[in-house]
């Protein structure tokens, strides 16, 4: 693997893998009690812009399991930009640390921090890309329906940050996804640009503006809510324009019998997805939150170990 993981798109399929191989090798061996201190007396910084509750626990959680640690960084602490330029902040924790992983607004952010830091590393979330949560979701079909090709992805909702990695990831995988978003909400077009660059020839993109026809057939439907962290503002205005977009039910029904819903988290209940669904047979929402912790010590290893 490549020094950083800044984009989904930064891996390979032969590296997705491996990550992957990894990560059900970590996870089985953490469920039996083995330790696996691979990353022994390890450092990895943590910048955080935004509030967390699974990137923290989970990157936190993961080196210690592998026998490292942790430093959390509030936006406080750091005021990347403002208190200190984020050129100097890469360079002065790689002096004393072994990984940095950087939660944040903007993903020019992680990229500068990137091109500055000699150390690997890790966007956690951007307002571009959500690489670790993908490499998560991905690795959860994967357990429940033994295999990524050939399936049907239906992404209900806003072409945010989770939907821009699902649509690299499927163009890396060659998968046959489904996007349904209102106008004016549609994936960015340099996404679509990217994903056309670094296709499989056997990926298919196809957006609706209405979500029935997205998950006809759907093996896997997934959602997230309609006003991302920073989009506050925008909230009353996307629930009016969204009300059609809900995962409910009825929408579940027009899926495959044995369809799989899925929410990276935090989930307003109500609004895009129903309490039935979240808490119902079909979602495996909490197995994609718990793989946040085995995917993210699998790529951590991998960028780590070298």
């Amino acid at each position: 693997m490549q020094k950083d993981f800044v984009s989904i798109a930064d891996l390979t399929t032969d590296e997705i893998d491996k990550v992957f191989n990894l990560t059900a090798h970590l996870k089985k061996e953490v469920k039996e009690g083995k330790e696996h201190h691979l990353l022994k007396n390890k450092t990895l910084a943590m910048i955080f812009e935004k509030p967390s509750l699974r990137t923290r626990v989970t990157f936190e959680t993961g080196m210690v399991q592998l026998g490292g640690h942790a430093i959390y960084l509030s936006p406080t602490d750091i005021q990347l930009g403002k208190r200190e330029s984020i050129p100097d902040v890469a360079k002065n924790l790689s002096r004393w640390v072994d990984c940095i992983m950087a939660r944040t607004f903007a993903h020019n952010t992680v990229v500068e921090l990137s091109e500055n830091a000699t150390v690997p590393v890790i966007n956690a979330l951007s307002d571009r890309e959500h690489p670790c949560q993908i490499l998560a979701d991905f690795f959860t079909i994967l357990e429940h329906k033994g295999k990524l090709n050939g399936l049907k992805i239906a992404y209900i909702g806003d072409s945010n940050n989770v939907c821009n990695s699902i649509i690299l990831f499927s163009s890396i995988y060659g998968l046959n996804l489904k996007v349904a978003s209102p106008k004016g909400y549609e994936p960015d077009p340099p996404i679509l640009e990217t994903a056309d660059k670094i296709k499989n020839r056997t990926f298919e993109l196809t957006v609706f503006n209405e979500s029935v026809s997205a998950v006809d057939d759907a093996d896997v439907i997934y959602t997230d809510i309609w006003a991302s962290m920073g989009q506050e503002d925008e909230r009353e205005k996307r629930v009016k324009t969204f009300k059609d977009f809900q995962v409910n039910d009825r929408l579940v029904s027009k899926a495959k019998k044995d369809v799989i819903v899925m929410h990276c988290l935090p989930a307003h209940r109500g609004e895009e997805i129903t309490d039935e669904v979240i808490d119902g047979p079909h979602s495996v929402v909490l197995d994609e939150a718990e793989n946040r912790l085995h995917t993210e010590k699998a790529l951590l290893v991998k960028l780590l170990k070298k």
